[in-house]
């Protein structure tokens, strides 16, 4: 009897001792899958001892007829290079069409009238972590009966700004009055990142992707969106993906219509090099084969002849960036590139850069003007920097896996193409991954029908089946 008992005892110690075992496995694994939130100081000098004015102040986008001036005394004294011959854009912005761009710029370009199109959105601005940041938020103009407006925070990239929002947010504030679904409706909190458009430039050094996360994370909480749906590009995509990182029980979504990828294994370099041939064995789809091969043509070469800017601004920003805010034709000719081969790589054989098969030019001088009278482009360009100096693969958030609901919009002319095969290894919960029929690397601005329903079914697949609850 005294043995059995003994034999009772040791067993309820081993199952203890497993037990504990177990739970600290899974808390522990927890707490590393976590990406620490980023509680910084950007503001200039010393934190103030005093607690942070939190208060949400309305604001109003504002120049001055002085800085008008200045700006077409500039555009009139701008010295123009001559462009090769039938060079198109593949030298860059074709200094012919460029000439075009700034005739209109001087003499149609009602720069007064899109102040009123910037200001038909409510617009704030709030210290966070001791800078201004700027957002818009939209409210819908209507709710149907026992239905709440879910909270969706968009995030943009470089060269992008808030203003790259503004044809998709009524199709989902309002999707009933744009021919969509009304199941579900959006209040839309646009921010301007950090050093972007209105909102202040970090004084310190080292604010990157996190950092932004972070800031907005405190934005979305001072809003009182507890729970709220994420969606970015470019840079959006990445600030998107450690929010969902930082805080996985408070993002019920991330959508993205731009992925990458730093993490690479054998299997990616075994799928570069075999995926043609054997595609189903690497988990790659026809579009894909498509998209991707000749992988030379397609991903290496492509990487070499676009990445040339990154290069620059991930080590030297402010040098580059001294000419281009001190010019205004200096830095038209640097965004615009942007939008031409960015939107399709195709557009490089065109003289104008295909510029306006997508968009007009006065959404595009709207764009390039938020970044003059803000003064922005330095320390927009300062972004690259603070995120790739360390290396590429060597952050926290690069290791960590994303668990939250993820939805994917694929366009086919954004400037690489990552696979759901690959997506999937770092972001282990894509419910929704789709193959846009057209559209490159600017989708809001370029195609807000296409990525709004893309959107809104990936939330209706969420809120079914109640996704965010089994994380």
């Amino acid at each position: 009897e005294f043995c059995s008992s003994l034999a009772g005892i040791m067993l309820l110690e081993v199952l203890l001792v497993l037990g504990s075992l177990l739970i600290y496995f899974l808390f522990s694994k927890k707490k590393e899958e976590m990406l620490p939130f980023k509680d910084g100081w950007w503001g200039r000098g010393q934190k103030p001892v005093t607690k942070e004015d939190s208060s949400i102040r309305p604001f109003k986008v504002e120049t001055t007829e002085e800085e008008l001036s200045d700006l077409f005394r500039r555009l009139d004294q701008a010295r123009f290079s001559e462009p090769l011959e039938n060079s198109c854009f593949h030298y860059g912005t074709n200094s012919v069409h460029l000439r075009k761009v700034v005739s209109y710029w001087k003499n149609q370009f009602n720069w007064k009238k899109q102040v009123e199109v910037l200001n038909k959105f409510p617009q704030f601005k709030t210290k966070i972590q001791g800078i201004d940041i700027h957002f818009v938020h939209v409210k819908p103009p209507r709710l149907p009966e026992g239905q709440a407006a879910k909270p969706l925070l968009m995030v943009h990239g470089w060269p992008g700004s808030f203003y790259e929002f503004y044809k998709i947010i009524p199709l989902l504030t309002d999707p009933a009055s744009h021919g969509l679904s009304d199941e579900h409706i959006f209040e839309v909190i646009c921010p301007s990142i950090p050093g972007y458009g209105f909102s202040e430039a970090p004084h310190k050094k080292d604010f990157n992707s996190v950092s932004a996360a972070s800031v907005f994370y405190e934005l979305m909480l001072r809003l009182g969106f507890n729970e709220f749906y994420t969606q970015g590009g470019d840079w959006g995509w990445l600030i998107c993906t450690n929010l969902a990182q930082i805080a996985p029980n408070h993002v019920k979504g991330l959508h993205l219509n731009m992925v990458s990828v730093s993490k690479l294994g054998l299997t990616h370099l075994l799928s570069v090099l075999l995926g043609r041939c054997f595609p189903r064995l690497f988990g790659l789809q026809d579009e894909d084969i498509r998209r991707m091969f000749p992988f030379l043509k397609k991903g290496l070469y492509r990487i070499l002849s676009e990445s040339g800017y990154a290069h620059i601004q991930a080590t030297k920003p402010d040098t580059a960036g001294c000419g281009l805010n001190d010019s205004p034709v200096g830095l038209a000719a640097y965004i615009l590139e942007k939008f031409s081969s960015w939107t399709d790589i195709e557009f490089q054989n065109l003289e104008d850069g295909g510029l306006e098969r997508k968009f007009s030019l006065d959404d595009l001088l709207t764009n390039i003007m938020i970044y003059w009278v803000s003064g922005c482009i330095v320390s927009s360009m300062r972004f690259y920097k603070e995120n790739l100096q360390k290396g590429i693969g060597t952050q926290k958030h690069e290791k960590l896996t994303v668990q939250v609901p993820t939805g994917i919009a694929s366009f086919p002319n954004e400037i690489l193409h990552t696979p759901q095969a690959w997506a999937k290894k770092k972001y282990t919960n894509i419910i929704s991954f789709h193959f846009m029929p057209r559209g490159g690397h600017f989708a809001a601005l370029e195609e807000p029908e296409l990525l709004a329903k893309d959107i809104l079914q990936f939330v209706d697949k969420v809120e079914k089946e109640q996704l965010w609850k089994k994380k």
